[in-house]
Protein backbone atom coordinates (compact mmCIF):
# COMPACT_ATOMS: atom_id res chain seq x y z
CA UNK A 1 0.00 0.00 0.00
CA UNK A 2 1.18 3.46 -1.13
CA UNK A 3 2.53 5.60 1.61
CA UNK A 4 -0.30 8.22 1.17
CA UNK A 5 -3.34 5.55 1.24
CA UNK A 6 -1.84 4.30 4.51
CA UNK A 7 -2.10 8.01 5.91
CA UNK A 8 -5.84 7.80 4.50
CA UNK A 9 -6.63 4.84 6.08
CA UNK A 10 -5.21 6.23 9.50
CA UNK A 11 -7.42 9.81 9.51
CA UNK A 12 -10.58 7.44 8.54
CA UNK A 13 -9.61 4.90 11.17
CA UNK A 14 -9.27 8.32 13.54
CA UNK A 15 -12.50 9.13 12.54
CA UNK A 16 -14.70 6.22 13.32
CA UNK A 17 -13.05 6.09 16.58
CA UNK A 18 -14.27 9.52 17.44
CA UNK A 19 -17.35 8.29 16.08
CA UNK A 20 -17.55 4.92 18.43
CA UNK A 21 -16.37 7.81 21.00
CA UNK A 22 -18.28 11.09 21.43
CA UNK A 23 -21.58 9.55 19.50
CA UNK A 24 -22.76 7.37 21.74
CA UNK A 25 -22.37 9.76 24.33
CA UNK A 26 -23.99 12.47 22.69
CA UNK A 27 -27.04 10.24 22.49
CA UNK A 28 -27.08 9.24 26.29
CA UNK A 29 -26.62 13.13 27.00
CA UNK A 30 -29.46 13.24 24.37
CA UNK A 31 -31.85 10.84 26.01
CA UNK A 32 -31.23 12.12 29.64
CA UNK A 33 -32.04 16.04 28.49
CA UNK A 34 -35.23 17.67 29.45
CA UNK A 35 -36.74 17.75 25.93
CA UNK A 36 -39.75 16.98 24.22
CA UNK A 37 -40.13 13.44 23.03
CA UNK A 38 -40.46 14.68 19.64
CA UNK A 39 -37.32 16.92 19.86
CA UNK A 40 -35.48 14.24 21.47
CA UNK A 41 -35.94 11.85 18.70
CA UNK A 42 -35.12 14.59 16.05
CA UNK A 43 -31.61 14.87 17.90
CA UNK A 44 -30.83 11.19 18.27
CA UNK A 45 -31.78 10.71 14.77
CA UNK A 46 -29.25 14.17 14.09
CA UNK A 47 -26.31 13.17 15.97
CA UNK A 48 -26.31 9.46 14.84
CA UNK A 49 -27.00 10.06 11.36
CA UNK A 50 -24.23 12.64 11.40
CA UNK A 51 -21.98 9.67 12.91
CA UNK A 52 -22.35 7.49 10.06
CA UNK A 53 -21.99 9.58 7.66
CA UNK A 54 -18.90 11.68 8.86
CA UNK A 55 -16.45 9.56 6.94
CA UNK A 56 -18.45 8.96 3.73
CA UNK A 57 -15.82 11.24 2.08
CA UNK A 58 -12.97 9.44 2.36
CA UNK A 59 -14.02 6.06 1.32
CA UNK A 60 -15.98 7.49 -1.88
CA UNK A 61 -13.12 10.35 -2.99
CA UNK A 62 -12.08 8.03 -6.04
CA UNK A 63 -15.82 7.78 -7.57
CA UNK A 64 -17.17 11.00 -6.83
CA UNK A 65 -16.53 14.24 -8.88
CA UNK A 66 -14.86 17.01 -7.54
CA UNK A 67 -18.04 18.97 -7.48
CA UNK A 68 -19.88 16.12 -5.66
CA UNK A 69 -17.01 15.18 -3.35
CA UNK A 70 -17.41 19.47 -2.27
CA UNK A 71 -21.35 19.08 -2.03
CA UNK A 72 -20.63 16.10 0.05
CA UNK A 73 -18.02 17.66 2.08
CA UNK A 74 -19.79 21.02 2.25
CA UNK A 75 -23.28 19.14 3.70
CA UNK A 76 -21.31 17.20 6.60
CA UNK A 77 -20.07 20.41 7.56
CA UNK A 78 -23.10 22.24 7.69
CA UNK A 79 -24.45 19.29 9.33
CA UNK A 80 -22.05 19.60 11.78
CA UNK A 81 -22.54 23.18 12.37
CA UNK A 82 -26.16 22.05 13.04
CA UNK A 83 -25.22 19.06 15.70
CA UNK A 84 -23.37 21.96 17.61
CA UNK A 85 -26.00 23.78 17.95
CA UNK A 86 -27.98 21.64 19.20
CA UNK A 87 -25.83 19.43 21.45
CA UNK A 88 -23.17 21.89 22.24
CA UNK A 89 -19.23 21.58 22.44
CA UNK A 90 -18.99 18.27 23.28
CA UNK A 91 -19.68 17.71 19.60
CA UNK A 92 -17.31 20.24 17.53
CA UNK A 93 -15.11 17.45 17.60
CA UNK A 94 -16.46 15.85 15.68
CA UNK A 95 -16.56 19.07 12.89
CA UNK A 96 -12.52 19.81 13.23
CA UNK A 97 -12.49 16.20 11.99
CA UNK A 98 -14.79 16.87 8.90
CA UNK A 99 -12.51 19.86 8.04
CA UNK A 100 -9.37 18.21 8.29
CA UNK A 101 -11.47 15.22 5.46
CA UNK A 102 -12.19 18.39 3.59
CA UNK A 103 -8.25 19.07 3.23
CA UNK A 104 -7.62 15.59 2.06
CA UNK A 105 -10.62 15.19 -0.53
CA UNK A 106 -11.00 18.93 -2.25
CA UNK A 107 -8.09 20.83 -3.72
CA UNK A 108 -6.56 23.35 -1.89
CA UNK A 109 -8.08 26.47 -2.79
CA UNK A 110 -11.73 24.68 -2.12
CA UNK A 111 -10.91 22.93 1.29
CA UNK A 112 -9.15 26.51 2.37
CA UNK A 113 -12.40 28.31 1.90
CA UNK A 114 -14.53 25.66 3.35
CA UNK A 115 -12.64 25.37 5.75
CA UNK A 116 -12.54 29.07 6.73
CA UNK A 117 -15.99 29.50 6.11
CA UNK A 118 -17.36 26.42 9.10
CA UNK A 119 -14.62 27.69 11.08
CA UNK A 120 -16.12 31.68 10.77
CA UNK A 121 -19.68 30.41 11.12
CA UNK A 122 -18.58 28.22 14.34
CA UNK A 123 -16.87 31.16 15.99
CA UNK A 124 -19.50 33.32 15.11
CA UNK A 125 -22.32 31.15 16.61
CA UNK A 126 -20.52 30.17 19.84
CA UNK A 127 -19.64 33.63 20.19
CA UNK A 128 -23.25 34.34 20.08
CA UNK A 129 -24.67 31.88 22.23
CA UNK A 130 -21.55 32.34 24.57
CA UNK A 131 -22.72 36.00 25.26
CA UNK A 132 -25.90 35.03 25.75
CA UNK A 133 -25.62 31.71 28.47
CA UNK A 134 -22.55 33.12 29.62
CA UNK A 135 -20.40 30.21 28.92
CA UNK A 136 -17.07 31.26 28.92
CA UNK A 137 -15.71 33.18 25.89
CA UNK A 138 -12.12 31.70 25.79
CA UNK A 139 -13.33 28.34 25.12
CA UNK A 140 -14.72 29.01 21.84
CA UNK A 141 -11.55 30.89 21.01
CA UNK A 142 -9.50 27.95 22.06
CA UNK A 143 -11.90 25.80 19.86
CA UNK A 144 -11.74 28.26 16.69
CA UNK A 145 -7.39 28.78 17.12
CA UNK A 146 -7.78 24.73 17.04
CA UNK A 147 -9.88 24.26 14.03
CA UNK A 148 -7.45 26.51 11.94
CA UNK A 149 -4.64 24.83 13.60
CA UNK A 150 -5.90 21.26 12.59
CA UNK A 151 -6.79 22.48 9.12
CA UNK A 152 -2.79 23.61 8.88
CA UNK A 153 -1.53 20.28 9.79
CA UNK A 154 -3.99 18.03 8.11
CA UNK A 155 -2.45 20.01 4.42
CA UNK A 156 0.99 19.56 5.44
CA UNK A 157 -0.01 16.06 5.82
CA UNK A 158 -1.59 16.27 2.35
CA UNK A 159 1.71 18.38 1.03
CA UNK A 160 3.45 15.34 1.72
CA UNK A 161 1.18 13.17 0.11
CA UNK A 162 1.71 15.03 -3.19
CA UNK A 163 5.67 15.26 -2.80
CA UNK A 164 5.57 11.64 -2.67
CA UNK A 165 3.15 11.34 -5.48
CA UNK A 166 6.06 13.33 -7.20
CA UNK A 167 9.25 11.34 -6.13
CA UNK A 168 7.26 8.17 -7.99
CA UNK A 169 6.81 10.36 -10.87
CA UNK A 170 10.43 11.48 -10.96
CA UNK A 171 11.64 7.78 -10.03
CA UNK A 172 9.61 7.16 -13.20
CA UNK A 173 10.75 9.55 -15.47
CA UNK A 174 14.18 9.01 -14.58
CA UNK A 175 13.96 5.36 -15.42
CA UNK A 176 12.16 6.28 -18.69
CA UNK A 177 15.39 8.01 -19.56
CA UNK A 178 18.14 5.15 -18.79
CA UNK A 179 16.19 3.15 -20.84
CA UNK A 180 15.80 5.84 -23.91
CA UNK A 181 19.91 6.33 -22.97
CA UNK A 182 20.80 2.64 -23.08
CA UNK A 183 18.77 2.05 -25.81
CA UNK A 184 20.82 5.02 -27.44
CA UNK A 185 23.95 3.74 -26.87
CA UNK A 186 22.97 0.31 -27.24
CA UNK A 187 22.16 1.03 -31.22
CA UNK A 188 25.32 3.23 -32.06
CA UNK A 189 27.21 0.20 -30.34
CA UNK A 190 25.79 -2.81 -32.16
CA UNK A 191 24.84 -0.81 -35.17
CA UNK A 192 28.21 -0.20 -35.82
CA UNK A 193 29.94 -3.42 -34.52
CA UNK A 194 27.63 -5.45 -36.02
CA UNK A 195 28.10 -3.65 -39.49
CA UNK A 196 31.55 -3.94 -39.49
CA UNK A 197 31.32 -7.78 -38.47
CA UNK A 198 28.76 -8.17 -41.89
CA UNK A 199 31.83 -6.58 -43.77
CA UNK A 200 34.63 -8.21 -42.89
CA UNK A 201 33.03 -11.70 -42.77
CA UNK A 202 32.07 -10.80 -46.27
CA UNK A 203 35.82 -9.90 -46.90
CA UNK A 204 36.80 -12.89 -45.06
CA UNK A 205 34.50 -15.22 -47.50
CA UNK A 206 35.50 -13.64 -50.70
CA UNK A 207 39.40 -14.55 -49.83
CA UNK A 208 38.44 -18.08 -48.99
CA UNK A 209 36.38 -18.31 -52.35
CA UNK A 210 39.76 -17.32 -54.02
CA UNK A 211 42.12 -19.21 -52.38
CA UNK A 212 43.74 -16.29 -50.51
CA UNK A 213 43.77 -18.46 -46.79
CA UNK A 214 46.26 -16.31 -45.10
CA UNK A 215 44.70 -12.91 -45.93
CA UNK A 216 41.03 -14.44 -44.77
CA UNK A 217 42.60 -15.81 -41.58
CA UNK A 218 43.92 -12.16 -40.76
CA UNK A 219 40.47 -10.87 -41.07
CA UNK A 220 38.84 -13.46 -39.16
CA UNK A 221 41.21 -12.62 -36.77
CA UNK A 222 40.05 -9.05 -36.35
CA UNK A 223 36.66 -10.48 -36.74
CA UNK A 224 37.11 -12.34 -33.41
CA UNK A 225 39.13 -9.28 -31.85
CA UNK A 226 35.95 -7.19 -32.93
CA UNK A 227 33.56 -9.41 -31.38
CA UNK A 228 35.40 -9.14 -27.86
CA UNK A 229 35.97 -5.19 -27.92
CA UNK A 230 31.70 -4.86 -29.07
CA UNK A 231 30.97 -7.54 -26.03
CA UNK A 232 32.43 -5.19 -23.93
CA UNK A 233 31.32 -2.31 -24.96
CA UNK A 234 28.03 -3.50 -24.06
CA UNK A 235 28.54 -4.53 -20.57
CA UNK A 236 30.49 -1.38 -20.37
CA UNK A 237 27.32 1.16 -21.78
CA UNK A 238 24.92 -0.88 -19.04
CA UNK A 239 27.13 -0.39 -16.63
CA UNK A 240 27.17 2.97 -17.23
CA UNK A 241 30.35 3.71 -17.38
CA UNK A 242 31.55 3.08 -21.34
CA UNK A 243 33.67 6.39 -23.42
CA UNK A 244 34.06 6.52 -26.55
CA UNK A 245 37.79 8.06 -27.99
CA UNK A 246 37.58 9.88 -31.15
CA UNK A 247 41.07 8.31 -32.16
CA UNK A 248 39.92 5.40 -31.72
CA UNK A 249 36.80 5.50 -33.69
CA UNK A 250 39.01 7.25 -36.65
CA UNK A 251 41.37 3.76 -36.52
CA UNK A 252 37.85 1.48 -36.35
CA UNK A 253 36.45 3.35 -39.25
CA UNK A 254 39.67 3.36 -41.35
CA UNK A 255 39.45 -0.78 -41.16
CA UNK A 256 35.94 -1.08 -41.65
CA UNK A 257 36.38 0.82 -44.64
CA UNK A 258 39.30 -0.83 -45.94
CA UNK A 259 37.58 -3.86 -45.73
CA UNK A 260 34.38 -2.43 -47.46
CA UNK A 261 36.71 -2.10 -50.30
CA UNK A 262 36.07 2.15 -49.41
CA UNK A 263 38.65 4.59 -50.17
CA UNK A 264 39.41 5.93 -47.00
CA UNK A 265 40.47 9.94 -46.55
CA UNK A 266 41.01 10.26 -42.73
CA UNK A 267 43.25 12.65 -40.51
CA UNK A 268 46.06 11.17 -39.01
CA UNK A 269 45.31 13.28 -35.93
CA UNK A 270 43.00 14.35 -33.49
CA UNK A 271 45.18 16.53 -31.73
CA UNK A 272 42.61 20.03 -33.64
CA UNK A 273 39.51 18.97 -31.64
CA UNK A 274 38.37 20.82 -28.42
CA UNK A 275 39.24 17.37 -25.89
CA UNK A 276 35.68 18.28 -24.31
CA UNK A 277 33.85 17.25 -27.50
CA UNK A 278 35.88 14.29 -28.78
CA UNK A 279 34.04 11.98 -27.09
CA UNK A 280 30.73 12.83 -28.55
CA UNK A 281 32.45 13.38 -32.02
CA UNK A 282 33.43 9.79 -31.70
CA UNK A 283 29.81 8.88 -31.82
CA UNK A 284 29.02 11.09 -34.55
CA UNK A 285 32.01 9.83 -36.55
CA UNK A 286 30.55 5.95 -35.62
CA UNK A 287 26.95 6.16 -36.84
CA UNK A 288 28.72 8.16 -40.13
CA UNK A 289 30.45 5.22 -40.82
CA UNK A 290 27.97 2.93 -40.02
CA UNK A 291 25.85 4.84 -42.65
CA UNK A 292 28.35 4.74 -44.95
CA UNK A 293 28.70 0.84 -44.97
CA UNK A 294 25.36 -0.10 -44.84
CA UNK A 295 23.61 2.79 -47.38
CA UNK A 296 26.12 4.16 -49.54
CA UNK A 297 27.35 1.89 -51.82
CA UNK A 298 30.86 4.45 -51.99
CA UNK A 299 33.66 4.18 -53.17
CA UNK A 300 35.39 7.08 -51.39
CA UNK A 301 34.63 8.19 -47.93
CA UNK A 302 36.26 11.72 -46.28
CA UNK A 303 36.24 12.85 -42.84
CA UNK A 304 37.25 16.02 -41.99
CA UNK A 305 37.88 17.97 -37.97
CA UNK A 306 37.97 21.42 -36.86
CA UNK A 307 38.18 22.54 -33.43
CA UNK A 308 34.47 22.66 -33.17
CA UNK A 309 32.85 20.32 -35.90
CA UNK A 310 33.24 17.08 -37.57
CA UNK A 311 32.13 16.39 -41.54
CA UNK A 312 32.01 13.18 -43.54
CA UNK A 313 31.32 13.19 -46.85
CA UNK A 314 30.69 9.97 -49.49
CA UNK A 315 30.33 9.86 -53.14
CA UNK A 316 27.25 7.11 -52.46
CA UNK A 317 23.88 7.56 -53.61
CA UNK A 318 23.17 10.77 -51.92
CA UNK A 319 19.10 10.96 -51.73
CA UNK A 320 18.69 7.47 -52.76
CA UNK A 321 20.20 6.50 -49.38
CA UNK A 322 16.95 7.22 -46.95
CA UNK A 323 15.80 9.30 -44.48
CA UNK A 324 17.88 9.22 -41.51
CA UNK A 325 16.64 6.79 -39.03
CA UNK A 326 16.93 7.01 -35.19
CA UNK A 327 20.74 7.04 -35.51
CA UNK A 328 20.69 10.26 -36.81
CA UNK A 329 18.20 11.05 -34.67
CA UNK A 330 20.45 10.01 -31.49
CA UNK A 331 23.14 12.02 -32.36
CA UNK A 332 21.16 15.29 -32.71
CA UNK A 333 19.84 14.51 -28.93
CA UNK A 334 23.41 14.39 -27.84
CA UNK A 335 24.68 16.90 -29.58
CA UNK A 336 21.37 19.05 -28.56
CA UNK A 337 22.50 18.41 -24.92
CA UNK A 338 25.68 20.07 -25.13
CA UNK A 339 24.38 22.74 -27.51
CA UNK A 340 25.65 21.77 -30.67
CA UNK A 341 23.53 20.86 -34.65
CA UNK A 342 23.43 18.27 -36.66
CA UNK A 343 23.17 18.64 -40.56
CA UNK A 344 22.74 15.29 -42.92
CA UNK A 345 21.60 15.04 -46.26
CA UNK A 346 22.40 14.87 -49.64
CA UNK A 347 24.88 16.67 -52.13
CA UNK A 348 26.20 17.17 -55.24
CA UNK A 349 27.81 13.71 -55.84
CA UNK A 350 27.27 12.21 -52.62
CA UNK A 351 26.09 12.73 -48.76
CA UNK A 352 27.48 14.80 -46.09
CA UNK A 353 27.04 14.59 -42.58
CA UNK A 354 28.35 17.57 -40.22
CA UNK A 355 28.14 17.89 -36.86
CA UNK A 356 29.30 21.67 -34.90
CA UNK A 357 28.92 23.00 -31.43
CA UNK A 358 28.97 26.84 -30.63
CA UNK A 359 31.26 27.86 -28.37
CA UNK A 360 30.65 27.43 -24.93
CA UNK A 361 28.34 24.46 -25.71
CA UNK A 362 30.22 21.60 -23.85
CA UNK A 363 30.33 18.29 -23.06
Amino acid sequence: MHRSERAVRRWLLIGLALVAWFVPTLVVDLLEADLPPAQRVAAVALVVGYGIALTAPLPARRRLTEGRQALLVGALVAWGLLVIAVTGLDSAVLLVHVLGTASIVLPARLALTMNGTAAAALVAGLLWRAAGSGQPVHLVAALGSLVVGFAAVVRLVRTRRELARARVEIAALAAAEERHRLGRDLHDILGHSLTTVTVKAGLARRLLERGEVERALGEVGELETLARQALGDVRATVGGYREVALAGELVAARSALRAAGIEADLPSAVDNVAPELQGVFGYVLREAVTNVLRHSAARTCSVRLGARWIEVVDDGRGAGAGQPGSGVAGLRERLAEIGGALEAGPVAGGYRLRAEVRDGGTA
